[in-house]
């Protein structure tokens, strides 16, 4: 009996610029979350031509693409974003952006086109025994009611069971063509939190009539740091960090109010608990000392994204064999961003696998960024070998 074949990058490098051509479309189109109208209906298009079973709508503007071959029965899933960002891209490129004030400036283009390239490869050779779900996700930049709770809330794994779900991100400042992968927690959780200070306005010149929430606010920045200092284990990761602060119109007016805008990190439920435990005291205590008041609107955010070490060990064998070991960096560092596919990730078994885009490259969400087109027949070979031996036929 012949030994089983799975696809190597070769075998897609005739179909590179008709990926990079994909690409540069959805690049030079793109829609923000909750408004991926003509993006969804180019990807169904491209699938119902390549003869997949395309459900649209699903959670919104998703689309899951299913195909099967042969009899097992065995299901796996592989995700890819299609969200753009606010951002007026810079990058002087022939195919950048045509609307004002939207881009692809964090590669989301890439891993939607990365994702086509593997569904064609995939729908041409059939070269697996199960059923592959591709998901092509909406608004995973939304930050809260994302795309993956929308599709999840649909019915997403009861309508389209997925034994285990993969997804991918690029990563600057990673050499092109390199994978990244870690068992557990790889991304953290991120939560928002707003604080509106309930001061007594007054006279500049009278301070000691008023209640002055800018000094308290002030203050507060500080106390707030020691939530992380002397609340988390040294051995943990967390992170505080006041983004926002409002206050006051005239220099000789004390103001009503004050306005902090706070993004907490973790990587851990117990932490980021404590976390929110901490930071509600400290600001009710800290401004009671002060005779002023607080608001505290704690937003959660997603959550840890925690890769499972089965899965995660088998995508990064997957890798090893199509690029070779000295091109696959494991254990990948955490990463203090987080990551709408932690919610999936809740659900099934799976792995959130990072893609260099390149060393010197600008950073994700910057308006000079644009995702590397050396990866689209890297990343494709890559979705297609996974799906194929996933689902070997001779595991059947």
């Amino acid at each position: 009996m012949s030994e089983t074949r799975y696809c190597e990058v070769s075998d897609l490098l005739e179909a590179r610029a008709p990926l990079a051509e994909m690409r540069h479309h959805i690049h030079q189109h793109p829609e923000l979350s909750y408004e991926e109208v003509d993006t969804s209906r180019y990807v169904a298009q491209k699938l119902e031509g390549w003869g997949y079973q395309v459900t649209r709508h699903v959670g919104g503007h998703g689309v899951v693409a299913s195909l099967t071959a042969g009899t097992s029965g065995r299901t796996v899933g592989v995700r890819a974003d299609m969200d753009a960002l606010p951002i007026h891209e810079q990058t002087g490129l022939a195919y950048a952006s045509v609307h004002d004030g939207k881009m692809h400036a964090c590669g989301h283009d890439g891993h939607t086109t990365v994702l086509l390239g593997a569904a064609q490869q995939l729908a041409k050779t059939r070269n697996f025994d199960g059923t592959v779900h591709l998901i092509f996700q909406p608004a995973e930049e939304a930050g809260s009611n994302s795309g993956a709770e929308q599709m999840i809330a649909d019915g997403l794994f009861e309508r389209f069971p997925c034994e285990a779900i993969f997804g991918l991100h690029n990563h600057p400042g990673v050499p092109t063509g390199t994978f990244g992968f870690r068992a557990g927690p790889l991304m953290a959780a991120c939560d928002t939190v707003k604080i509106r200070i309930h001061g007594r306005g007054g006279h500049a010149a009278r301070p000691h009539l008023a209640i002055d929430p800018v000094m308290i606010g002030s203050s507060l920045v500080m106390a707030l740091q020691t939530v992380v200092a002397r609340n988390v284990d040294p051995t943990e990761a967390a992170v505080v960090t006041v983004g926002t602060f409002h206050a006051g119109f005239a220099p000789n007016v004390i103001p009503e109010e004050a306005v902090l805008e706070l993004s907490v990190r973790s990587f851990s439920a117990d932490v980021r608990a404590t976390l929110e435990a901490r930071i509600r005291a400290l600001v009710t205590s800290h401004t009671e000392g002060y005779g002023a008041s607080a608001d505290i609107d704690y937003i959660r955010g997603y959550p840890v994204l925690v890769n499972t070490e089965a899965e995660t060990a088998f995508a990064c064998g997957v890798a090893e064999e199509l690029v070779g070991a000295e091109h696959v960096i494991s254990p990948f560092p955490p990463i203090a961003g987080s990551e709408d596919f932690a919610y999936y990730l809740q659900k099934v078994p799976g792995c959130f696998i990072r893609l260099g885009n390149g060393e010197g490259k600008p950073m994700l969400h910057n308006a000079k960024y644009d995702f590397n087109d050396d990866n689209l027949t890297i990343g494709a070979a890559f979705w297609t070998r996974l799906v194929e031996r996933f689902l070997a036929k001779e595991r059947a």
